[in-house]
């Protein structure tokens, strides 16, 4: 079904992408350079060099979903690129703030308690 959540792992390409490229071109990046499997559900993240259009990559068990954002005025802030790393994984919370425009420099999240399914599952079997 369509949707993003916050189960999924989201990787961000750490460079700019010309946004003409539709979802052959974009698995190509995914397969070739970010030696990333692209049929596991994995979300990946591209952004143009103005900053001004994101488009989002996810295998949805039986096809390819592309979402794509353009901005009418302003641009996305964007995370510190890694040069030395070709894709860097970025949390939900951080997608979903950069998304709505959020200024990731005055965002700081308070610590909270995180369950990962796995432990969840075993909690599970153990009761």
């Amino acid at each position: 079904m369509f949707g993003l959540e916050e189960s999924r792992q989201y990787y961000v390409c750490q460079r700019y992408v010309r946004m003409n490229m539709g979802i052959n071109g974009l698995s190509k990046i995914v397969s070739n350079e970010l030696r990333r499997p692209l049929l596991n559900g994995d979300v990946f993240i591209f952004f143009g060099k103005n900053r001004q259009m994101v488009k989002l990559l996810c295998w949805d068990g039986d096809g390819f979903l592309l979402y794509q954002k353009r901005l009418e005025k302003g641009t996305f802030e964007l995370p510190r690129f890694r040069p030395d790393q070709k894709a860097v994984e970025m949390s939900y919370r951080t997608l979903s703030a950069i998304m709505r425009g959020v200024s990731l420099r005055s965002v700081r999240y308070r610590r909270r308690l995180r369950i990962d399914n796995f432990a969840v599952s075993q909690i599970a079997d153990y009761q």
